[in-house]
């Protein structure tokens, strides 16, 4: 077997058969950028206990290369460069917001080091109150009562519980930590700014996408971009809406043994994609909307973590079905969707069966008096 500097198989020779020169390409490494489709999922488990033949890096060469060439593996989703280059920036600017909050945590402990309080009064320590609070202890004040008279709008409301968060132990080493820490939060959230202003320049072509996936429930446009930077526009790539879900790998798996069913993870898909999904299941849990009911009525029997991956398997269906057909529109189904579906027999017997586990008496019904009509 020859191979190029360029990381290409020339020819190789077999006991079987001699096949034409064909591309090998680096696991984990770049792509071209004209391809949709290219390389494979994971040439590993393809090849993985191959009966017949010893398992060296030559022969796996040889061996992947003929699987590629032949059509028989299974081709890798790879978007086009210019939504490659809106996904760099969306999980960019993730990992820089992850890394403010880490930042503003650090903040809350010095201040928690110092018997400061502050965010159990006030919501939002970097508004507009809070800001000046924390640079007037940074340039010397230390009276909690002058700091307390800093609260603006609502806030003032609050004056004599800020009074008593203020007062504590702040000297000048916590006023040099805090201050190089709010340094770094502002200097990240001048990149996060910049960061937002390129996304929405390079996802202009796709607004209308983006409009659309903002009417779903709990879907921002923050959330949208980053749906649509993970996912691509072009979803012909997913025959159905269970292909999408599948390959994001929030799709229920059944492990089931000998008639017993065991506990199984859905596996390990996109970390980003799922991060996103995460924030919008948080987000639908507090609606009173239908997917707000159903990770309720799912976290209440099954627990919140099966309740996210199923109302997020529901998210990814309805993105799939909007981006499918550009004319399809958001229609929310309402919070007594599953009430009016069953059967009143059926919710007769429940609503019987907790009130007797709730009472510990047994329940019974009664068909209600006719009143007489008034002459």
């Amino acid at each position: 077997m020859k191979r190029s500097a360029k990381g290409t198989v020339e020819q190789f020779v077999s006991d079987d058969s001699v096949v034409t020169p064909v591309p090998c390409v680096k696991i984990g490494g770049g792509r071209p950028p004209t391809s949709t489709f290219l390389g494979t999922s994971s040439p590993s488990r393809h090849v993985k206990n191959v009966p017949g033949r010893p398992k060296t890096d030559r022969l796996d060469a040889i061996w992947l290369a003929k699987v590629m060439e032949r059509g028989m593996c299974r081709p890798s989703l790879v978007h086009p460069k210019p939504i490659r280059r809106l996904r760099d920036l969306t999980r960019y600017r993730r990992s820089l917001v992850r890394d403010q909050t880490r930042e503003k945590q650090r903040l809350e402990k010095i201040l928690e080091d110092a018997q400061i309080k502050l965010d159990s009064v006030i919501s939002d320590l970097h508004g507009v109150s809070g800001r000046q609070m924390l640079q007037a202890m940074i340039d010397g004040q230390r009276n909690p009562t002058i700091l307390a008279g800093l609260a603006r709008g609502v806030m003032r409301r609050k004056i004599p519980q800020l009074r008593e968060a203020l007062t504590g132990h702040f000297d000048d080493h916590h006023a040099f930590i805090c201050d190089t820490m709010l340094r770094r939060i502002d200097t990240l959230t001048a990149d996060i700014a910049e960061l937002d202003t390129r996304i929405e320049q390079m996802i202009a072509p796709h607004t209308e996408a983006v409009n659309t996936l903002d009417e779903i429930t709990g879907v921002g446009l923050r959330s949208a971009q980053e749906i649509i930077a993970e996912l691509g526009v072009d979803m012909t790539v997913f025959p159905t809406a269970a292909h999408l879900v599948s390959w994001a790998k929030f799709s229920p798996i059944d492990a089931t043994s000998a008639g017993r069913h065991k506990g199984n993870s859905t596996g390990k898909g996109n970390p980003w994609l799922a991060a996103t999904l995460g924030e919008v299941v948080a987000g639908i849990s507090r609606t009173n909307t239908f997917l707000g009911e159903r990770y309720r009525r799912l976290a209440r029997r099954r627990g919140k973590k099966r309740a996210i991956v199923a109302v997020g398997n529901s998210v990814l269906t309805i993105v799939w079905h909007l981006l499918t057909n550009p004319e399809a529109r958001y229609q929310d189904l309402g919070p007594g969707f599953y009430e009016s579906r069953i059967d009143k027999q059926r919710r007769q017997r429940d609503l019987i069966r907790q009130l007797e586990h709730l009472t510990g008496h047994k329940v019974a019904v009664q068909p209600q008096p006719e009143i007489p009509n008034a002459a």
